[in-house]
């Protein structure tokens, strides 16, 4: 018998024992490396507060390496020094009534930045968050915030960070300034980190 020969287009003999492989053989399945951790949501906490109980603001960033509790400043504001001429100043404020948009914290946040300048528009304005109670040497909730850029005094660089609580009546106020963007954003880490808003149960 004659031996056929292979039909044009089809695979002769000698590819039929191909070993199966991957697809793609550069591809290596397994873990991702390098994924990164989704950060933690912030708690929708404003309209679960107590009407007109304050919330409170922690001491924690005193206790971080190069910072110091520095006495308190305007409109009873605590201090806080770092070591690299870094200084935080925060502050809670009560009966804000009057700034206060009901049922909207973010409004109200905005009112407040217009309030304590008024060429601050909503515009100008960034997201970001603070811890919310929980110690900082764990995860934990936390609180969104609106964020300031660009309040740079003479040669320093500078964020200020705030919160209306419209239903609990109080706001927090926290300013950053540093003497360049480097050591503003080893601040902030900073800040993030320990300093914590606290619900009125803390």
């Amino acid at each position: 018998m004659q031996r056929r020969r292979p039909r044009p287009g089809r695979p002769g003999a000698r590819h039929l024992h191909r070993r199966a492989g991957p697809r793609h053989p550069y591809r290596h399945p397994g873990p991702r490396r390098g994924r990164r951790r989704r950060p933690r949501p912030a708690v929708q906490c404003g309209e679960s507060l107590a009407a007109g109980v304050p919330v409170q603001l922690s001491d924690g960033l005193k206790d971080a390496p190069g910072w110091s509790a520095a006495g308190q400043g305007t409109a009873g504001a605590s201090i806080y020094k770092k070591a690299d001429g870094c200084q935080v100043a925060a502050r809670v404020s009560t009966n804000q009534g009057p700034l206060s948009v009901p049922g909207n914290d973010k409004a109200s946040t905005e009112a407040l930045f217009h309030y304590l300048d008024p060429s601050i528009l909503p515009g100008y304005l960034a997201t970001d968050t603070l811890r919310w109670g929980g110690d900082a040497d764990k995860p934990g909730p936390r609180v969104e915030v609106l964020v300031y850029y660009g309040g740079a005094t003479g040669t320093r660089a500078a964020v200020s960070y705030a919160r209306m609580f419209a239903k609990a009546g109080s706001s927090v106020y926290v300013s950053v300034a540093c003497p360049d963007r480097g050591s503003l954003a080893a601040a902030r880490a900073d800040v993030a980190a320990r300093l914590a808003v606290l619900p009125p149960s803390s």
